[in-house]
């Protein structure tokens, strides 16, 4: 089993639809503030570091069931994990659930492509990479 990893969020009022609960959109925003959370604290390079590198991960595709609503109150827990690594992307899996109930909210899969800032081109995942996110 990959190695999974949390990151725990408040259900802020600008988050909640007209229905009460989390609307759908903001799913991808709690992913992408876990993954920033996770690639420093986790995986031990940040998205600052892969910038500097003149490197950056670019959303090619999301693949998300909605199961069941977070409302205002509780907190969400992002979990994620390393699906599959390709050649110059990954797949992350994730599930997002309140904390309080432990129903899931939503999940899914994310892939992204690793891109070079200078050329705007895809480009092979660096082996140092490969290790911090494999090992």
């Amino acid at each position: 089993m990959p190695r999974q990893y949390e990151t725990e969020l408040p259900i802020l009022p600008r988050d909640v639809d007209v229905n009460g609960h989390v609307h759908h959109t903001v799913y991808l925003d709690y992913l992408l503030a876990a993954r920033f959370d996770q690639m420093e604290r986790c995986y031990g390079m940040s998205m600052q570091e892969f910038w500097k590198h003149g490197l950056t991960w670019v959303a090619r595709h999301y693949d998300i069931e909605y199961r069941s609503g977070i409302r205002l109150g509780d907190r969400a827990v992002i979990r994620t994990w390393i699906h599959d690594v390709e050649r110059m992307g990954v797949i992350v899996a994730f599930e997002i659930f309140s904390k309080e109930t432990g129903k899931t909210a939503a999940r899914g899969r994310a892939r992204y492509i690793l891109v070079d800032t200078r050329t705007h081109r895809p480009r092979r995942i660096p082996e140092d990479v490969l290790e911090r996110y494999s090992g």
